[in-house]
């Protein structure tokens, strides 16, 4: 290995992907592509998803957009962050669909289908109450056809939250008035994220838009993760280091030897995602076990104490496994106090990526 590694199973994407469309069952199963695929390599993953029956696709901007239109060709794109007038013509050029989110992108949108979003509880994005009204009083402020009319789930990760409910009867609601319009007659209703695709078919409508859940995240808050794992991230150890008890270990002096300590350096640091907040918390895998972190995380590099792994198993040039084959995403969420979309959108360009089974 000549530097750190990060490995990405394109095949246990596609078997997510299907796991999310069977439960699904008859509702079309979408795509969100957003952050470079949650920081896994849009060029690389769309093509799997598509080979595997994908045919819409969510991105969060029109940059976003444009790059994945260059990889597939005949793809259904909505980018969720709305309509830029600004850039009307990287909407023509690349035959991208917003997914409108105010009255006033709706009254300025003219070149072909789009997405409509209201809001129904969570509060972020999405037509508010007076805007849906004004909607239904003047009918012809809607001059395009209404592909997809959607909103999104604030706690479906909690799949006994009432904010599911409430916001499921609010979307029936919704809907069920916008439909009496022409241009929302034939709109496809879409709810459902990852987790909300769990939570039974009165929440699947036509279309569900799984994320985190295709790239091996827990869709549940407190329960196992059903999903296959697709990330590994791989290091190697620089140097191995005989550390006295009562010597401390890395920036801030915040590790203190209490025996003699074999301390070994590797080059994985937060430039490459694994960030401070694993720091004296993180945990690796060396021949099978679970070794931890020791001190503070740097740029470039962390430590390990490997006092307890037998000399011949942890030396200079040996691979340590800091993600996946045996630590879960979850595991390092706990850990590290972030959530699963943040460990995987902030591995870092530095790593040695290597794409499996594509």
């Amino acid at each position: 290995m000549i530097r750190a590694e990060l490995r990405i199973d394109l095949a246990a994407i596609v078997a997510n992907y299907r796991t999310l469309a069977a439960r699904a069952v008859a509702a079309q199963c979408a795509a969100m592509l957003k952050a470079d695929a949650y920081g896994l390599g849009m060029a690389a993953v769309a093509p799997v998803l598509a080979g595997a029956g994908c045919k819409v696709f969510f991105v969060a901007t029109p940059e976003e957009g444009r790059a994945l239109r260059t990889v597939l060709r005949e793809a259904e794109i909505y980018v969720m962050t709305g309509y830029q007038v600004e850039l009307r013509e990287v909407y023509r050029a690349y035959r991208l669909r917003p997914v409108l989110n105010t009255l006033a992108e709706i009254e300025a949108w003219r070149d072909g289908p789009a997405a409509v979003y209201v809001d129904t509880g969570m509060n972020r994005l999405g037509l508010e109450a007076a805007e849906i009204e004004a909607l239904l009083s003047d009918r012809g402020k809607i001059r395009f056809e209404v592909a997809i009319l959607m909103s999104h789930l604030a706690c479906a990760d909690e799949p006994d939250h009432p904010m599911n409910k409430r916001q499921l009867a609010r979307f029936r609601e919704i809907t069920d008035r916008l439909k009496s319009l022409p241009a929302f007659k034939t709109a496809a209703l879409s709810l459902a994220n990852s987790a909300g695709i769990f939570l039974g078919p009165d929440y699947h409508f036509d279309l569900v838009r799984p994320g985190i859940a295709l790239y091996g995240g827990n869709p549940f808050a407190d329960r196992l993760n059903p999903m296959a794992n697709v990330v590994e991230v791989h290091g190697r150890i620089l140097q191995i280091r005989a550390v006295a008890a009562g010597e401390c270990v890395g920036y801030g002096a915040t590790f203190t030897a209490t025996r003699p300590s074999r301390i070994a350096i590797v080059d994985v640091g937060y430039a490459d995602g694994y960030l401070r907040a694993f720091s004296n918390k993180g945990r690796a895998l060396i021949a099978g076990q679970r070794v931890p972190v020791a001190g503070r995380i740097s740029m470039d590099f962390l430590a390990l104490d490997v006092t307890d792994i037998a000399p011949g198993q942890a030396e200079v040039g040996t691979a340590v496994n800091l993600l996946g084959g045996g630590l879960s995403l979850d595991e390092a969420a706990a850990a590290s106090g972030l959530s699963c979309y943040e460990l995987l959108t902030l591995l870092g360009r530095r790593y040695n990526r290597v794409y499996l089974n594509g």
